[in-house]
């Protein structure tokens, strides 16, 4: 038990020190090539916060532990959208923008009650993995194509504008891209035999575990990087990540997971997915009142995220 608890915990950090890794890294990169901010933050930096949920819902799905898979994500979401993103406004209230508002938060709302869809019919399978997949393409080659125009307009249409800070990348930053990629593969890997064998030990379902600890445990990047933009007044920084790894966890995490192999949907999921719905549309009504989400708007969060994880362990 000692065991399993040490390489629990070791497995925290091997995806914490990872995800950063991969973020910092993949941004100066993305920098040299002149991606634009808008793409960064929307795309690398979620991509990188959500490369533990990735690493550890695909090594649960190919052990045969689905149940680990799915809720997975599913706490990742609830965790992403409830106490971290009430927490953060319960610090400083949180801006708000048109396009999370009209384009970001209703794709992400679109994909989740999809998902729902899907798990209520057991069609979580390779062809929902490549529609999923699909979504995420034409999100990033949208965001790519508008970043761009707006990049160019910014600059008076003029290209090949050199950056004069940030734009030098050494051999470092490519080994510390390889570094946090083998580091979240490990933390994956050590997490879900450590969490399963936990959960055996305590007489506690994995699907109860996959929401409450893995989650949490695979969400410390999100947090850590919404806690520093918060220090740094990075409100749409902080609002783009959550949002946008919410959707990578969903179209991307789940959708290439499905691809490899298909999941078996217990009948655990559906409170949570119905749960994860209602959420969603509770923070986009948020981001619309006001153009902020408030303090006592972030307090109904967390509330919400410490009722299901209190539910989760009762039940």
């Amino acid at each position: 038990m000692l065991s399993n608890i040490f390489f629990f915990v070791l497995s925290i950090f091997l995806l914490w020190f990872g995800a950063d890794w991969i973020v910092e890294s993949a941004s100066k990169i993305a920098k040299k090539y002149k991606v634009s901010d808008l793409v960064i933050g929307l795309t690398i930096v979620a991509f990188g916060t959500s490369a533990p949920e990735f690493l550890v819902t695909a090594t649960a799905a190919f052990k045969g532990l689905s149940d680990i898979s799915l809720s997975n994500v599913v706490g990742s979401n609830i965790f992403n959208l409830g106490f971290i993103l009430g927490l953060m406004a319960l610090i400083k209230p949180l801006p708000t923008n048109r396009s999370l508002a009209m384009r970001d938060t209703p794709l992400l709302l679109f994909t989740t009650a999809l998902i729902l869809g899907l798990a209520y019919f057991d069609m979580l399978d390779r062809s929902a993995g490549l529609m999923l997949l699909t979504i995420l393409g034409a999100y990033i080659a949208y965001l790519l194509v508008h970043s761009k125009r707006a990049a160019n307009a910014m600059a008076g249409i003029v290209p090949d504008v050199e950056e004069e800070n940030g734009s030098e990348i050494s051999t470092k930053d490519w080994v510390k891209l390889l570094a946090g990629f083998i580091g979240i593969a490990l933390g994956g890997d050590f997490m879900v035999d450590a969490a399963s064998e936990i959960a055996r030990h305590f007489g506690v379902s994995n699907w109860v575990i996959g929401m409450t600890i893995v989650a949490a445990g695979t969400s410390l990047p999100e947090l850590v990087t919404c806690l520093a933009a918060s220090l740094k007044g990075r409100n749409e920084m902080l609002l783009g990540n959550l949002i946008g790894s919410d959707f990578f966890n969903f179209a991307g995490v789940l959708g290439l997971t499905c691809l490899l192999r298909p999941l078996e949907v217990s009948p655990d999921a559906l409170p949570g997915l119905t749960v994860l719905v209602g959420m969603v549309a509770l923070v986009l009504f948020f981001i619309r009142t006001g153009w902020k989400v408030s303090r006592w708007e972030g307090a109904v969060l967390v509330c919400l995220s410490l009722g299901r994880w209190w539910f989760d362990f009762t039940s």
